[in-house]
């Protein structure tokens, strides 16, 4: 991070900048003075409705839930709960719009309207980071500088391909399908919706998207900016609700499209809802990311990577390096500076620009993640985390490693979604290969060499949807992104990213 040095050869411990609010701690690292972002500006209701066919409409059943605040443990608003006469009221909205105004109006006219959207998103970016790190728990810097930019990013993105679709599909007749029902999870809230919504709008189609119910805050705001857009009644429809509401959405007989982005039980749960009809769908599912360093990477860059790759998002990131694997010869030193730099990670209030590790985003996810930590050391593993304080109040978790695990460990091979990294070593490249592939999922990996042509064989023959080179968790909506194995089907993001909403002639 730009504000804090990195751990170099020379030095024992890393340094921190002082500040003239700063002091030392016992550890002689200077501790920051609270830098809090203001939600003063922010605009929330006590309760939110459905935004069905172009208004916020009460639910059928009357029934509501609570948004909590994961760092305070306080609700934040009262959410609608969708039964499935809501689901089928926003379907027919959905339906209605597509063909009677979406499907009719030039893709000009509706790239013109995703534009306005993405520019929406960039206007009231402030408002929707403060929004997404108090519903969702991460720092306020990454809600701030990548889910919402990116957010944006792909609403202009697939503004742009509108009217394009014949470039994009060459020498074919290219025919939108009709109304998507999408389902996202609370890690990424407003950037899942935006990888969901703006290609379904640029194809033509209409929308209904179920938000995680712990995270359905900025889905609710997004609604907002639809209507201040003007975008025609019915096209976006938002519904909010738990796992009932998003399967009322995949068994909807009037809906010609899922994608749903989750984890691989519900992903297998819906594949079988969905056999044997003629609904297309994408899955993007779970990850246990390997991330391959070999002797000759910069080692330095390395470590920070690894912890980008695992610590800043809480690992609350599907693809996120959760598995770590070192060549033998610098194992130890690896392992030594990841230690020095846990130190100086901050686990606190997401809203303060210092924090590093925000709140975990529910009650639930804590206590999996608990239990997984207690699994790992009843499995023999050897167990690190970090000296830092955390508050009292909320789900906060010190970032950990697992040292002297191997491929049979629960805590390797199953997904945790937290801060939590498990590290293995190997001897050759081949050992490596073949330990990261030694899982179920294949979403994304990492590898880490000053040498090209290493790059490419590793990268060749690691299974994962996406490997990164010296690099980690590095988005573009131009690329493609997915998995293999149990990590899901199909593609999201870029010009693959179109085709799962089309029919091709």
């Amino acid at each position: 991070m730009a504000d804090k040095e990195q751990t170099t050869d020379l030095q024992e411990k890393p340094f921190k900048p002082s500040s003239p609010s700063s002091k030392l701690d016992l550890n002689g690292f200077w501790e920051y003075a609270d830098a809090p972002q203001s939600a003063d500006f922010i605009e929330l209701a006590d309760q939110y409705e459905l935004f069905i066919d172009g208004k916020f409409t009460k639910p059928a059943s009357g029934n509501y839930f609570d948004t909590i605040n994961p760092a305070t443990e306080k609700p934040i608003a009262k959410i609608a709960e969708a039964d499935e006469k809501d689901i089928n009221k926003a379907v027919k909205a959905a339906r209605k719009a597509y063909e009677n105004t979406w499907s009719k109006i030039s893709a000009r006219e509706r790239g013109k309207y995703i534009f306005r959207l993405a520019r929406l998103i960039q206007e009231r970016a402030r408002e929707f980071a403060i929004i997404e790190s108090m519903d969702g728990g991460k720092p306020i810097r990454e809600s701030r500088d990548v889910d919402i930019p990116l957010a944006a990013a792909h609403f202009f993105y697939y503004a742009g391909w509108a009217d394009k679709l014949n470039y994009a599909f060459p020498n074919k007749e290219v025919e939108s399908l009709g109304v998507a029902g999408q389902i996202i999870p609370w890690n990424f809230p407003l950037l899942m919706l935006a990888w969901k919504i703006a290609p379904a709008l640029a194809t033509g189609n209409t929308v209904v998207l179920k938000p995680a119910e712990t995270t359905s805050l900025t889905a609710l705001k997004f609604a907002e900016l639809c209507r201040d857009a003007g975008l025609p009644d019915g096209v976006v429809n938002i519904v909010t609700g738990a796992g009932e509401t998003g399967a009322a959405i995949v068994n909807h007989d009037g809906i010609d499209k899922i994608a749903f982005t989750g984890s691989t039980e519900v992903g297998k749960i819906i594949m079988k809802s969905l056999a044997g009809s003629e609904k297309k769908y994408t899955l993007e599912l779970g990850g246990k990311g390997p991330n391959i360093i070999f002797e000759d990477a910069p080692v330095d860059q390395a470590v920070e990577g690894i912890i980008n790759a695992i610590f800043f998002n809480q690992g609350h990131v599907c693809c996120a390096g959760s598995r770590l694997l070192v060549q033998e010869g610098i194992a130890n030193r690896v392992i030594q500076k990841l230690r020095d730099r846990m130190e100086t990670l901050i686990v606190g209030d997401p809203l303060d620009k210092n924090t590093d590790i925000g709140a975990i985003n529910s009650k639930q996810q804590f206590e999996k993640i608990n239990e997984y930590l207690e699994i790992g050391v009843n499995e023999g593993a050897d167990i690190h985390q970090s000296s830092c304080s955390i508050p009292e109040n909320g789900y906060f978790c010190r970032p950990t490693l697992f040292t002297n695990v191997g491929q049979s460990n629960r805590i390797v091979k199953e997904e945790i979604f937290g801060p939590v990294l498990t590290i293995q070593t190997f001897r050759t490249a081949e050992e490596g290969i073949e330990k990261a592939n030694n899982t179920p999922y294949g979403l994304a990996g990492g590898v880490w060499t000053d040498k090209g042509s290493k790059i490419f064989k590793t990268g060749q023959k690691i299974r994962s949807g996406v490997v990164w080179s010296n690099t980690y968790n590095q988005f573009d909506p131009t690329s493609p992104f997915g998995g293999y194995k149990e990590s899901g089907m199909g593609r999201e993001g870029g010009l693959h990213g179109l085709e799962p909403y089309v029919k091709l002639k």
